[in-house]
């Protein structure tokens, strides 16, 4: 990998992330502006107060009370506060802002409550009762107010903030007590706007950087990954394992960069009718262009699971910048697609190493905890036992592009969510609000943990398990392929089970009879397909053509 463009990733991933966040909370304050026009207010819900005391006060309202700011400085340009109420009754109400020192000095020896806490959902105040035995004077005989507002029914006050330390009382207008009133609150700022402006900006900005690093830096790094080895080289495809007589193992064909492996055509079922995989058993599984595998560990640790959440950690932190990569590459490959038909080579081969990375660390951790083998931290295809791989698209489709990240795959969407998601969701009525809550394993993670656990205490991984998790990963990663835009053929519905993907190529069966291998030395790792070595057979007899007789 290039250290040059994984530089320009993470910068763009930085900046492309504050300039969203930068957006949000531009967003967040257009809104609010928008909800106070017309000398509107942010308000509470009206509640009912009551003490038995002579007033109501507010805890300590400190307003750029530093020194050297002189008190009752104007500091309305930042905002606005409303107080609106009424006494219960048929009392008259008295709303009152003044400076702190005076309205201790007025309540001196007067029984009155502190307003400590107000919760809203569901409404509950906590208060601070000061005792006392004075009687207070009528509160709106007393010269400090800041501002005030008295009299019959609902009574609304509005004040400029101003800088000092403050309180608000509230009061029947006649100072008698016991007082109950309902009271709302409410506020609005005139620096919404200039700071709607400043955030949209800055967040368009950091995206116009961020956003060109992530596409050239993502370019970079899938240029030139051709995948699979080219036809005619004696190597095996990339993470299959040492084979066995009568094991699928792919022919040169497989490794060649054609449209689809195998020389079948995307759902059709090898060795059943035309474009089948020749001397592919029937039944061996659907063929589609996006193609994964996994070989399982003959020897995993029985324990070593239990830890790989915090052994792969690394690997998620890379994901989370190489994801974040992908879903920006993918918008712009959207727009390549739809203007001209084709998703660009270099982001293609950038998205597939995205999510064959994934992959990987998925098959080593709690995908399917399919071997001890650290993952390695690359993008390209290596012989490691797990491998994902994507047929390039030489063209696609202008319409589909529309719809099928969305719309056409609501059915395969919704299995998988079935499958992933959380065993239970219920609702649950909370504080006054209904809330939703997940409990339980999903179906997926319950088979990974039941495979684990059978590991655990038997050292002995279920073949069957094994398959069938296998097939639930290659349904996903099917779909997760179909979604990001680089295959038009919708994905079947068709759980693919084993190691083995059905479009890595036909089986080869061994014209003279073979003794299996021993299992793995001590100090390395065995890979079998599905089964493991099958024990020596027959001999098979050859054709003329050097092709074994079935």
């Amino acid at each position: 990998m290039r250290p040059g463009r994984i530089v320009m990733l993470v910068l763009g991933t930085l900046s492309a992330l504050l300039g969203l966040g930068l957006l949000a909370a531009a967003g967040a304050a257009g809104f609010a502006n928008y909800l106070q026009r017309d000398n509107g207010y942010f308000t509470t819900p009206s509640e009912r107060y009551v003490t038995n005391s002579y007033a109501l006060t507010t805890p300590r309202l400190d307003i750029m009370a530093d020194e050297g700011v002189p008190d009752t400085a104007p500091v309305g340009v930042v905002g606005t506060v409303m107080l609106g109420g009424s006494a219960a009754a048929g009392k008259e109400i008295f709303i009152g802002i003044g400076p702190r020192s005076d309205v201790a000095a007025y309540l001196d020896g007067v029984s009155h409550s502190e307003i400590a806490d107000v919760r809203f959902s569901p409404f509950r105040v906590d208060y601070r009762d000061v005792a006392g035995a004075q009687v207070p004077a009528r509160p709106a005989d007393q010269g400090f107010w800041a501002a005030s507002a008295s009299g019959a029914g609902e009574q609304q006050l509005e004040w400029d903030l101003r800088s000092g330390s403050w309180a608000v009382v509230i009061m029947n207008a006649d100072g008698s007590a016991p007082v109950v009133v309902d009271m709302k609150a409410g506020a609005r700022s005139n620096l919404l706007w200039p700071v709607f402006i400043g955030l949209l900006v800055g967040g368009i900005v950091f995206l116009l950087i961020g956003v060109p690093l992530i596409v050239v830096g993502a370019a970079g790094l899938g240029r030139g990954k051709s995948g699979p080895p080219h036809p005619g080289q004696p190597q095996a495809y990339p993470g299959q394992p040492q084979a066995y007589p009568g094991q699928l193992q792919p022919s040169s064909a497989a490794s060649a960069p054609q449209l689809y492996m195998g020389g079948a055509v995307p759902g059709t079922v090898p060795g059943a009718g035309a474009g089948a995989v020749a001397g592919a058993p029937p039944g061996a599984g659907v063929v589609y262009p996006a193609r994964l595998s996994g070989y399982l560990d003959s020897n995993l640790s029985r324990w070593k699971w239990l830890v790989k959440w915090l052994l792969a950690i690394p690997h998620f932190i890379v994901l989370f910048f190489l994801w974040f990569a992908f879903g920006v590459v993918t918008i712009v490959a959207w727009f390549a697609i739809l203007f001209t038909g084709r998703y660009p080579r270099s982001l293609f081969n950038f998205n597939v190493g995205v999510i064959r990375w994934s992959w990987r660390v998925a098959f080593y951790s709690y995908g399917a905890l399919g071997t001890d083998i650290y993952p390695p931290f690359t993008l390209e295809r290596t012989d490691y036992p797990a491998d994902f791989d994507v047929d390039y698209p030489e063209k696609l489709s202008r319409g589909l592009v529309l719809v099928k990240s969305w719309l056409l795959a609501i059915p395969h969407l919704l299995i998988i969510a079935l499958l992933t998601g959380t065993a239970q969701t219920t609702w649950e009525y909370r504080d006054g609000d209904w809330v939703q809550v997940s409990a339980g394993l999903s179906l997926f993670g319950l088979l990974v943990l039941i495979a684990g656990l059978i590991l655990l205490f038997t050292g002995v991984y279920s073949r069957g398990l094994f398959d069938f998790l296998m097939g639930l990963n290659r349904w996903t990663y099917r779909v997760a392929a179909y979604v990001s835009l680089m295959r038009d053929e919708y994905p079947p519905f068709h759980l693919d089970m084993g190691p083995r993907d059905p479009g890595d190529g036909p089986a080869i069966v061994p014209a003279v009879p073979a003794v299996p291998p021993a299992g793995p030395a001590e100090g390395q790792t065995g890979f079998y397909g599905i089964g493991g070595p099958p024990a020596s057979g027959p001999e098979v007899p050859a054709g003329p053509d050097n092709t074994p007789r079935i």
